[in-house]
């Protein structure tokens, strides 16, 4: 009766014994099923014109921003082409806003979206930097006609342009971690690992965006990863030439004309979990969109705030760099408080 007892036992325990077999088989939890998440999402991503360059300028060939016009007769025309969401805070909305624009919530910007039809979005933020990344996060949702407004409100009124003008920074002259060395060569890791219950492309990409809107915009302030870059894993978004002829940040990688997921440039940043990528660029607003894209992919990456300008603004091989900022790149055109 025994030995009867214990074969029951034994039969009865063999299915629970295969299904949590199974169970962990599929665990979106383990490093295998999270990088096959992210295959799947990559390429889904890659077949639907959402490569990372085509974040930046989607297939009608127009730029994640852009500028102000050039003449106070083309704003009426310009603003409304736009379905145009102001993302700052409630209270410098009331005080001020280009004509036509909403109030919204940056964790609101998905639902929002939906309200636009299919008129084309315009993103207005205070310097440019969060509205570049809310374009990248909803190009990528499916708004691919999105644009962010260049220098945010600061850009558009002199009135309104102080979080630009008192931004820029000379922390990089004569630093000790301001380099001029040539870039250290690029080392070739292993694809993020992303985790969700969905094996379609589509739904997987979408929760990673809607994450990442809901964690809200990661920056970086540029002397902390000056003082301490080897905190960091530090991708500097210049030309090569510039790179040479600006300097940078001790150490930092030159990954930007390979950064794509066709020919698996991104596999040039650190996925670990323990490695903050940063991004910067020469204003801060391309490096927002690529760390934007970075993130929904499944790395820990940051923004460096004002980027160049942020640095080292004095630089001189600025020039007349139209991504130096002065005060004289603010317009006067009008702003509203209703």
């Amino acid at each position: 009766m025994k030995k009867l007892s214990f074969l029951i036992l034994g039969l009865l325990f063999i299915p629970t014994f295969l299904l949590t077999s199974c169970d962990r088989g599929d665990d979106p939890s383990s490093d295998v099923v999270a990088t096959a998440k992210f295959t799947i999402m990559k390429d889904y991503m890659v077949q639907n014109n959402l490569d990372i360059d085509k974040i930046l300028t989607n297939t009608d060939g127009e730029s994640f921003v852009v500028p102000a016009p050039a003449s106070s007769d083309l704003v009426d025309a310009f603003l409304s082409s736009y379905y145009i969401m102001d993302i700052r805070s409630a209270a410098d909305y009331t005080t001020s806003h280009v004509a036509g624009a909403k109030n919204v919530a940056f964790s609101n910007i998905l639902t929002e979206a939906e309200k636009a039809g299919t008129k084309p979005i315009l993103v207005v933020c205070y310097t440019g930097q969060t509205a570049c990344y809310a374009t990248a996060l909803l190009r990528m949702y499916g708004y691919s006609k999105t644009r962010a407004l260049k220098w945010g409100m600061s850009g558009w009124n002199s009135s309104t342009a102080n979080s630009w003008n008192n931004a820029i920074g000379n922390s990089a002259s004569n630093h000790i971690n301001w380099s001029y060395s040539v870039a250290p060569s690029n080392v070739v890791y292993v694809d993020p690992s992303i985790t969700s219950q969905s094996s379609d492309g589509l739904t997987i990409l979408k929760e990673r965006v809607e994450a990442t809107v809901a964690l809200g915009f990661q920056t970086v302030k540029g002397i902390d990863v000056l003082s301490s870059p080897n905190n960091y894993f530090i991708n500097n978004y210049f030309s090569e030439t510039d790179y040479l002829g600006y300097g940078h940040i001790a150490n930092a990688y030159r990954i930007k004309e390979d950064l794509l997921l066709t020919n698996n440039g991104y596999l040039g940043l650190n996925p670990s979990a323990n490695a903050k990528v940063v991004t910067y660029c020469y204003t801060g607003q391309t490096s927002a969109v690529i760390t934007a894209c970075l993130r929904v992919l499944g790395y820990d990456a940051y923004s460096l705030t004002f980027g160049m300008n942020g640095l080292y603004n004095s630089n001189p091989g600025w020039g007349t760099s139209p991504n130096k900022w002065s005060a004289s790149m603010s317009k006067n055109y009008a702003i509203g408080n209703n």
